[in-house]
C-alpha cells in the first residue's frame, strides 16, 4: 500500500492538484428563540427553494440547505459559506422575528410529527413532485428523522475515472468509522425527537432536557438517524458504476408491499408519494457518500450517472459542529480533502456482503460508542481496536498532507491532520466529547439551552463580520432572480401534473 500511495503522489503534478474541488451543502432548521422549530413559510427575503443557488431548503419548509459553488481552495468554499450564512442571518433577523440557525445535527424541540411543515416550491410540476416526495418520505419514515441536519461535502479531482471513484467509494466505506470518531458531534439530544419510539438512550440528569449516551460520536450515524428497515433490505454493491446502477435501478422499479399499500394517492385524489417501489427517487438512498453527476433539466440523477460517469463524490456523515459558527472549520475541510486522496489512492479490493454487512456494524458502534476505551471495530472478520487502525490510517496519510503543502508552499494540510492523530490519544478532547462536556457543566444536562446559546453566539459572530452594500445587493438581487425564474418554470409548465410525474417515474428514464 505504501509503494502504491508513493506512486500515485509522484505521478501527482501541481496542476492537477490545483483542479481538486469542493463544494459545501449545510442544512439547518430555523429555530424560535425559545428553542422550538419555526413553523413559519420559508422567508420571502431569501427568493424562492426551488431555483435559488445558494438557498434552499432540505426535507422541511423550517429546514434551510445552504450552498456554496465548487472551488479550488478550502478558503474560498469557507468564505462562501460565511457570506451565505452572513445574508440568511440579516433576513432572519430583520424579517422572521428573531427566528436563528439552529447549530447542532439533532433538532431542536418538535411538535408533533405531522404539523412539521414539508417543504413548499411553488405550482410548477418539478415544484410539486418535491413536496410530494417529501409527503412520501413522512410516509415511510415519520417527519421527525427528516429533521436531522448535516453537512455535505462534495469532492472532486480532475482526471479521476468512474471506477476509480468507486474505489475511493469502498475504500471510503471502510474507514468512516474515523471521521465519526473524530468530527462526530451530536452525542445527545432533545426527548422530544424520541417521543413515542423505542430507543436506548440514557436520561442526562434527570432526563427531562436531554439524553445521550456516555460514548457517543454521532447519533445522528447510530440507529436512531438515517436509518430504515426498507433500505435495510437492500444489496447495493459498490463494485463498479454498472453493478451499482443496477442495484439502484431495481431499488426504483421494483413494487416494495408496504409503500403499495399507501398508495400514491388517497381516496380524496391527493398525493400520498412519488411512486411506490422501495426508493421513490435516487436521492431517498441513505448512505455515507454517494457518486454523483450533474444533471440536466428534468433528468434522473441515475440515467446522467449510466450516461456520463461519476464527477464527483458527496460525503454525507458529517455533523454540524456547534462550536463552529458555520458548522465546519478550515483543518476540518483540510484533513477531508487528505482523507479522500487516500481512499483514492490506496488499494481497493471489491466489497463483499459480509464486508458489507460488517461496515454497517462499524458504522453504529462508532457513532454510539467511539469514544469507549479498548473499542474494537471488524476488519475482514477480526478484531481491532479502533483507535490503533484509525492512527494507521493517518499515519498513512502524511505524505498526502505533505504533498499537499508542498503544492501551496504551506504547512497547514500536516498541522490539521496532526491535530487530529492527537486525538486518538485524547478523546476528551473530540468534538463529541467538548459538547457533552460543556452540556453538563455549564448548561445543567439541558440540550436545548446549550444549542440555544451557540446558535445566537453563531449568530452574533456573523452579524458582526464586515458586510458590505455591494454583497447584500447581490444577494438580494440573486433572491428576486430565483423568483423570477420560478415563475418562468410555472408558466412554461404544459401538462397536468399526474401526466408529468408517469413520464418521470418511467422505467426508460432511468438510462
Amino acid at each position: 500500500m505504501k509503494k502504491l500511495l508513493q506512486q500515485h503522489l509522484a505521478d501527482l503534478s501541481r496542476e492537477r492538484l490545483a483542479g481538486m474541488g469542493r463544494g459545501i451543502e449545510k442544512e439547518g432548521l430555523r429555530a424560535l428563540p425559545n428553542g422550538a422549530l419555526a413553523l413559519t413559510p420559508h422567508p420571502q427575503g431569501l427568493g424562492s427553494a426551488l431555483t435559488h443557488p445558494h438557498i434552499t431548503t432540505d426535507y422541511s419548509e423550517s429546514q434551510l440547505e445552504l450552498i456554496t459553488g465548487v472551488h479550488g481552495s478550502v478558503q474560498s468554499c469557507l468564505d462562501e459559506l460565511g457570506e451565505v450564512h452572513q445574508f440568511v442571518h440579516r433576513i432572519l433577523t430583520s424579517q422572521c422575528d428573531e427566528e436563528t440557525l439552529w447549530v447542532s445535527s439533532m433538532p431542536c424541540i418538535l411538535p408533533t410529527d405531522e404539523t412539521i411543515p414539508l417543504g413548499r416550491y411553488g405550482l410548477s410540476n418539478s415544484g410539486r413532485s418535491k413536496s410530494v416526495y417529501r409527503m412520501g418520505l413522512g410516509h415511510r419514515y415519520g417527519r421527525r428523522m427528516q429533521t436531522i441536519s448535516g453537512i455535505h461535502y462534495n469532492w472532486s479531482l480532475p482526471g479521476v475515472t468512474s471506477e476509480e471513484y468507486f474505489g475511493l467509494i469502498r475504500n471510503f466505506r471502510r474507514h468512516a468509522f474515523i471521521l465519526l470518531y473524530l468530527f462526530g458531534a451530536s452525542p445527545a439530544l432533545c426527548p422530544s425527537f424520541v417521543e413515542g419510539r423505542q430507543h436506548a438512550l440514557q436520561p442526562l440528569g434527570d432526563g427531562k432536557h436531554a439524553l445521550y449516551l456516555p460514548h457517543a460520536t454521532s447519533l445522528r450515524m447510530g440507529r436512531l438517524g438515517y436509518q430504515s428497515d426498507a433500505q435495510a433490505t437492500l444489496r447495493v454493491s459498490y463494485n463498479g458504476l454498472q453493478g451499482y446502477a443496477n442495484s439502484l435501478h431495481e431499488a426504483l422499479t421494483q413494487p416494495y408491499p408496504a409503500y403499495e399499500q399507501i398508495g400514491v394517492r388517497n381516496p380524496g385524489g391527493e398525493y400520498n408519494q412519488l411512486g411506490t417501489s422501495l426508493l421513490q427517487i435516487e436521492n431517498e438512498f441513505y448512505g455515507t457518500i454517494r457518486p454523483k453527476r450533474t444533471t440536466g433539466r428534468g433528468e434522473r440523477p441515475l440515467h446522467a450517472l449510466r450516461e456520463r460517469g461519476v464527477e464527483y463524490v458527496e460525503v454525507r456523515l458529517m455533523d454540524l459542529n456547534p462550536l463552529e459558527s458555520v458548522g465546519i472549520d478550515a483543518d476540518t475541510m483540510r484533513v477531508l480533502d487528505v482523507f479522500l486522496l487516500h481512499c483514492l489512492f490506496s488499494e481497493s479490493p471489491p466489497d463483499t456482503p459480509e464486508e458489507i454487512a460488517e461496515l454497517k456494524n462499524n458504522q453504529h458502534l462508532a457513532a454510539e460508542r467511539g469514544r469507549e476505551p479498548g473499542l474494537e471495530l471488524a476488519r475482514a472478520g477480526t478484531k481491532v481496536p479502533l483507535v490503533a487502525w484509525g492512527k494507521q490510517v493517518l499515519q498513512e496519510c502524511l505524505p498526502i498532507a505533505e504533498t499537499l503543502d508542498q503544492a501551496d508552499g504551506s504547512n497547514v494540510h500536516v498541522q490539521a491532520l496532526r491535530k487530529s492523530l492527537a486525538l486518538f490519544d485524547a478523546p476528551e478532547d473530540t468534538p463529541s466529547a467538548q459538547v457533552l462536556r460543556e452540556l453538563i457543566e455549564q448548561y445543567d444536562n439541558d440540550f436545548i439551552a446549550y444549542t440555544l446559546a451557540h446558535s445566537q453566539a453563531a449568530r452574533d459572530d456573523l452579524m458582526a463580520r464586515a458586510w458590505t452594500d455591494a454583497q447584500q445587493q447581490r444577494y438580494v438581487d440573486a433572491s428576486a432572480a430565483s423568483v423570477a425564474a420560478q415563475r418562468a418554470l410555472e408558466a412554461e409548465d404544459d401538462m397536468p401534473f399526474e401526466a408529468w410525474r408517469e413520464r418521470y417515474m418511467a422505467v426508460e428514464q432511468l438510462g
